[in-house]
């Protein structure tokens, strides 16, 4: 129930980690945290209404995949972290809301801006760069690189999620591209995993309440379940 209700979350990550302090001092236990936080980095309602571009099945396996990486990232944290904290939410308080205008309408104007303002480059970009790889990167790259059911392919969808991932909506268009040229759907899902997960300003912000130790957990922990996620889509699916 904690995961699915991080993808039900709107909040990005820096909105996500003030409320889950404010329920970890309620006494909230850290690994229903840990599955709350986890699937909320990866995938939330918005996300999940642009990845139906995608198709069904990728749409399908993004939310699955994602919903089973926090209830993982949960079982984990209840059976080596038992008898000792993860998170350390030490100075934390619930946000500041902006949408203090009385009026709903205006409310709703405002907060579309912000949205617009925040993600419309990132979407720019994203269109950008599928141009360019429709354009002039070979179709039959994209299947060598990234199709059939190679564990290279998804260990190469995986690391470049880490570098190319700037925001959800935007890379919608670019896997588009690579999904339409050749990439295996397993490729994707790895890709899927470990860009939000990885993105900068979601690595700040849980840097922040896991401490050196526990963050590098959490990172080979990601990109061991992308890798793991895409090979088994792949298996499945081919």
């Amino acid at each position: 129930m904690a995961s699915a209700l991080g993808i039900a979350s709107p909040l990005c990550m820096y909105g996500t980690i003030p409320i889950a302090a404010s329920f970890s001092k309620s006494g909230v236990k850290d690994d229903w945290l840990a599955a709350f936080m986890m699937s909320s980095i990866l995938l939330n309602p918005q996300l999940i209404m642009y990845s139906a571009a995608l198709g069904q099945t990728v749409l399908a396996v993004r939310v699955i995949s994602c919903y089973l990486s926090g209830v993982t990232a949960g079982l984990l944290v209840r059976i080596f972290y038992r008898s000792t904290a993860f998170f350390d939410f030490h100075g934390f308080a619930e946000p500041v809301s902006h949408d203090t205008d009385p009026n709903i309408l205006l409310r709703f104007l405002k907060n579309l801006g912000r949205n617009i303002k925040a993600t419309g480059l990132y979407f720019l970009v994203g269109i950008v760069l599928s141009a360019v790889f429709q354009r002039y990167v070979p179709a039959d790259m994209v299947t060598y690189i990234f199709g059939g059911n190679e564990a290279w392919g998804v260990l190469i969808a995986a690391t470049i999620g880490v570098p190319l991932y700037a925001c959800g909506g935007g890379t919608i268009p670019l896997l588009q591209a690579w999904l339409a040229d050749g990439m295996s759907i397993g490729s994707a899902s790895a890709f899927m995993l470990t860009g939000p997960a990885t993105k900068v300003t979601n690595l700040g912000a849980v840097k922040i309440v896991l401490g050196t130790k526990r963050f590098l957990l959490y990172l080979a922990y990601v990109i061991v379940f992308a890798l793991g996620t895409g090979l088994v889509v792949n298996l499945s699916i081919l």
